[in-house]
């Protein structure tokens, strides 16, 4: 789209222009100012708007500005970016056609097929000689004006060589009605061989009949597809329409695009979280099933992470806007199963082969039929030769076979972002169907990521739970992850900690500090020995055993004598032994590579029986042990969360990044778990291989279909049954075939994951 410099009234490609400055590209401006006043300029109404960019919705590579029809297939082009309302523009327009072409339809249909009925009763009230003339006025605007976009999309076909489903349809229902209105205006012309009981047979039945049949698929089609973004509109339909800022202590509801990252935000029981941001005031639970496929609600706290659109259940709390707009987990979910939807799977270009030498082979077909009718058939050969080369074009329509892939991947995509799997692309959903070994990084992805104070033991003297009080006392002074660890776990079971004066801390060491007038020394054994501490070796033996399960022990001593001590350790996750056992089942081997210690690794993969354990693997030797992997000829997936993971993620056949993660990790993969449950995988692979037989389902019905359907429309089955099918027919069944691929696809938005 071109419009005028506001400063010299130079022509300016304002599309270009604006996606080249967002990109980072260059695009020449007359001067520097020019570019400035292109760029905000003072009254915007002077300048064009920048059109959204349409794709196809079978061949994602073909985009221009603006709406338009597929040079390749003849379909009209879609926005690119997903919108809650959608475009029922196509969808309204075929819907009006076919009603009208419907209506003008019917009278012509009894019209022709009266005189097949014995006695004739049609001829006796509307003779022919004026019924074909009745044809001829209602057939007319059903081709020209309902059957339009077709020949429109035929004509397009030709010009680009790409010759597809419409250049069938505009072929056979062209030469269908071109020789009928020959015949009506000019009948002398044609010879006997044409004639039947003297009379030239019209075909405005037939060319009336499949313009509707085939706007008739047409609009079911667009009503399918429709249904296939279901998944992007449900998603952008859960965010918050509106927020509630605090601002100079005072609330006021805003709408959600004026927020800004930093604000104070108050979310009530009930209402949807705006946006993603941080807890600073208060506690809740809150439903985070729409994004995560989580049921149980997650309990939230000061300084723990919200979402947009989740929805607050409990109580009241206050959150800093952290990210808004396009930067959001929901818009950046829609974002990538856009993508996701619009992108090609491998498979899919086994059809786009097949259709590419398709067309011309059926042109050839229906050619050869109807010289060999003209010249074999029975009287009047003519007729039978136009009728059955006109039903070999039609029934062999490919569009079947160009919707068989699309379809599938759109639905399964879809399905995949309700239940928190969000793919990448087409390839990798087809690709996950094959992994037979799942490579998992140990901190982040089996366990929690976090170390947390799993056991605690006393000799008696304290009760357990004071022993830890006394000891996150001191430690909440300290930054160690350890310190972290052991304050979390007090905080967690409510205990009340107290004032720690007198703080040292020794690196590799421990800690000390005066808690309520007693001197509290936290650390390892040999730190507190070294402070005269008693008592230290009746508790080396209990130590021992945790630490022979790679746990992290902690000595705790109160005025100079040993109390207890605790078991730091990083849990696995809960969900984290049911997910091997299904990958199990699932015919899978799970190996574990990570960076921690042999003897904490192997206790990881003992309780969880994994098949292979390396450990102390350093970032570069987890990507050569994937790559070993596949030099194996295993089809390899990793999972990983952190950045040191990444190499191994894109290494991979297919990587799968834990939503909890570092953005990296999810950069490098081809899938993203939103909840970063391993039970995720399980579901992707499912997914995939519920998705990659919808997919051959369906290639296997519009290729029977094809194959079956165009020797019956060429007349092979007259010479034994005398059996002919009839363009009309030919047109339903034609149609019939692409609504039963998109239905059969849409079977997947019921699959259970």
């Amino acid at each position: 789209m071109m419009t005028h410099d506001p400063m010299c009234g130079m022509e300016v490609d304002t599309a270009t222009a604006h996606r080249a400055v967002q990109e980072g590209k260059t695009y020449y401006f007359c001067s520097a100012g020019c570019r400035d006043k292109f760029l905000h300029p003072p009254d915007a109404s002077r300048l064009s708007p920048v059109p959204s960019l349409y794709t196809c919705p079978m061949h994602p590579e073909v985009e221009q500005p603006g709406p338009g029809l597929c040079p390749k297939c003849g379909m009209a082009l879609e926005p690119k970016e997903a919108s809650e309302e959608g475009d029922d523009t196509e969808l309204k327009d075929m819907s009006r056609r076919f009603w009208a072409g419907l209506v003008l339809t019917v009278p012509v249909f009894i019209l022709a097929m009266g005189g097949m009925i014995p006695g004739d009763p049609m001829g006796r009230f509307v003779p022919r000689t004026v019924s074909k003339w009745i044809e001829l006025f209602l057939a007319t605007p059903v081709v020209l004006w309902a059957g339009l976009p077709f020949f429109k999309r035929a004509w397009r076909s030709v010009k680009t060589r790409y010759l597809n489903m419409f250049t069938l349809i505009g072929v056979g229902t062209g030469a269908a009605y071109v020789y009928s209105v020959i015949a009506t205006l000019f009948p002398r012309v044609f010879p006997e061989s044409f004639r039947h009981h003297g009379e030239v047979a019209l075909y405005f039945e037939a060319s009336a009949v499949i313009i509707v049949l085939v706007l008739l698929g047409q609009v079911l089609e667009l009503r399918a597809r429709k249904r296939t973004s279901g998944a992007i509109k449900e998603l952008m339909g859960l965010a918050a329409k509106t927020a509630r800022v605090v601002r100079d202590g005072e609330e006021q509801e805003i709408p959600i695009e004026d927020v800004k990252p930093g604000d104070i935000l108050r979310v009530r029981p009930g209402e949807k979280i705006p946006v993603d941001g941080q807890l600073t005031e208060g506690k809740s639970t809150v439903d985070e099933s729409m994004i995560t496929g989580e049921p149980l609600p997650a309990e939230k706290a000061p300084g723990d992470p919200v979402t947009g659109a989740t929805i607050n259940q409990t109580g009241s709390f206050l959150m800093r806007a952290t990210k808004v707009g396009a930067d959001t987990l929901l818009s950046q979910i829609v974002h990538m199963v856009s993508e996701a939807q619009r992108s090609r799977a491998p498979i899919q270009g086994l059809a786009d082969r097949v259709a590419s030498i398709f067309v011309p082979a059926v042109i050839a077909v229906a050619v050869a039929t109807f010289i060999v009718w003209a010249w074999m058939g029975p009287e009047p050969r003519m007729a039978h030769a136009l009728v059955n080369a006109v039903a070999v074009l039609i029934i062999a329509c490919p569009c079947a076979l160009g919707l068989a892939t699309p379809m599938s991947i759109m639905v399964g995509v879809g399905r995949g972002a309700r239940a928190g799997i969000l793919i990448k692309n087409a390839e990798a959903l087809e690709v996950m169907e094959k992994v037979d070994t799942v490579v998992v990084d140990k901190t982040g992805t089996l366990t929690e990521g976090r170390p947390a104070v799993t056991d605690i033991r006393g000799n008696g003297q304290l009760e357990e739970s004071e022993i830890l009080r006394l000891a996150a006392s001191v430690e909440q002074n300290s930054e160690h992850p350890l310190a972290a660890a052991i304050v979390r776990a007090a905080k967690e079971r409510g205990l009340t900690l107290a004032k720690a004066d007198d703080f040292q801390s020794t690196t590799g060491g421990g800690v000390t500090a005066t808690v309520e007038q007693h001197n509290v020394k936290v650390g390892k054994p040999e730190f507190l020995e070294k402070g005269g501490v008693e008592g230290i070796r009746a508790l080396r033996d209990a130590a021992r055993d945790w630490q022979e399960t790679g746990q992290t022990v902690i000595f705790v001593a109160v005025d100079g004598k040993a109390k207890g001590i605790l078991a730091i350790s990083d849990p696995i996750k809960k969900t984290t032994a049911e997910a091997v056992a299904a990958l199990h089942g699932l015919g899978l081997q799970v190996c574990m590579v990570t960076g921690d210690n042999e003897m904490t690794a192997r206790h990881v993969a003992k309780l969880l029986a994994i098949d292979d354990v390396q450990a102390g693997v350093a970032p570069q030797d987890k990507h050569e042990r994937v790559k070993v992997l596949r030099s194996e000829g295993h089809i390899v997936a990793m999972a990983g969360d952190g950045i040191n993971d990444a190499p191994a993620l894109a290494a991979a056949h297919i990587g799968i990044a834990m939503g909890t993660g570092t953005d990296v990790a999810i950069e490098s993969a081809g899938v993203t778990l939103v909840k970063g449950d391993l039970r995720g995988i399980v579901k992707a692979i499912t997914l995939s291989r519920r998705v990659m037989r919808n997919i051959r389902q369906n290639l296997f019905f519009a290729f029977v279909y094809n194959a079956l359907g165009i020797p019956v429309a060429a007349g092979v089955l007259y010479p034994f049954f005398g059996l002919l099918l009839s363009p009309m027919i030919a047109a339903a069944a034609m149609s019939f075939s692409s609504v039963s691929v998109v239905t059969n696809a849409l079977r997947l938005r019921h699959l259970r994951l």
